[in-house]
Order: C-alpha cells, then structure tokens, then sequence
C-alpha cells in the first residue's frame, strides 16, 4: 500500500488540494449567497448584469436591465420587449470558483500562481459579460436559437476559455511545466 501511496503521490496531492481548494471557496460562495435575502439578487449578480448593460449601451442598443421587484433576478428588455433574465447563476461565480482550484492545485511559485488567479479571475468575468451581452442581442434576433445559445454555445465559450488558461497555466507556470 505503501508502494502505491508513494507511486500515486503527485496525483493524491493534487487531487487533495483541488478538492479542498473547491469546497472551501464553494462554501465561503454559498455564505455570500446566504448572506442575502431570498427576493434579493446578490452584488456580483447585479455587477454582471449593469456592466453587460453598459457594454449594450456602448454599442447603442436601447437596453434595461433591472432588478426584478418581487424576485431573485434581472430583467432583460431589449428595444422595449422582454428577453430574458439574468440569475445567480449567470454571475460565472462557480466556474471561477473551478478555475481557481485547477490553478492551485498545479500551482507553482506563489507569486505567479496568486498574480495568474488574479488576472485570471478577471478575464473570466469580462469575458463573461461579453457572454450575457452576445447572448442578449443573439436571442433578441435569433429567438428560435435560444435553447442553442444559452444551453450549449456559451457554455462551450465559457468553459473552453477556461480550459485554455489551465493549459497554458499547466504549459508555462505550473511546478509540472518543468
């Protein structure tokens, strides 16, 4: 047994800080969330949605994103009609919270691990906001490709960046690229 923990010992560490690095960030997320009421939308929610509202507007799209008054969403009004909502779950919270565990499980020197989680970070939500701006527009002229859009095009966005910055991470920064 013994033999195999020395073998496998790369791989349990990983695992062990992935794992440990996940729950702990997904429970801190979830304190957050609780910290909330129920009929009340949380503050990185409401940032995604006002800044993906500011990026319409950039582009001249007549578009309001409010905060729905008897429930836990924002309302998306494109060209005075209703398109859609943006919920807890469009803030992209839980894949940065994946993102950050992957970097700290293959983590290399400290410094760069905090500074490429930091930067990381940021891409992600920008690119996020980019994601609920496209998709808006896209279900406004593109309605029957709504299911397409929101279930499995931007996901595949989303999480395939993910996926690149954790093989350029593994690639260039981690204590494996060595």
């Amino acid at each position: 047994m013994k033999k195999y923990l020395i073998q496998f010992k790369p791989f349990l560490i990983f695992v062990s800080i992935f794992f440990l690095t996940y729950i702990v960030l997904t429970l801190l997320y979830k304190f957050y969330l609780n910290s909330y009421q129920v009929e009340d939308l949380d503050g990185v929610t409401m940032l995604s949605g006002r800044n993906s509202e500011q990026l319409l507007k950039l582009f001249n799209y007549d578009v309001i994103i409010q905060k729905n008054s008897q429930n836990p969403w924002q309302d998306i009004i494109l060209n005075g009609r209703y398109i859609a909502r943006i919920t807890e779950g469009c803030n992209a919270v839980s894949v940065m919270i994946l993102f950050v565990s992957f970097v700290a499980a293959f983590s290399g020197n400290l410094k760069k691990t905090l500074l490429f989680i930091f930067l990381g970070l940021i891409s992600i939500y920008v690119l996020n906001v980019i994601r609920i701006s496209l998709l808006i527009v896209l279900v406004y002229n593109f309605p029957q490709y709504t299911r397409f859009l929101h279930g499995t095009f931007f996901p595949l966005m989303i999480y395939g960046y993910v996926f690149v910055l954790w093989i350029f991470w593994i690639n260039r920064f981690s204590k494996y690229a060595k």
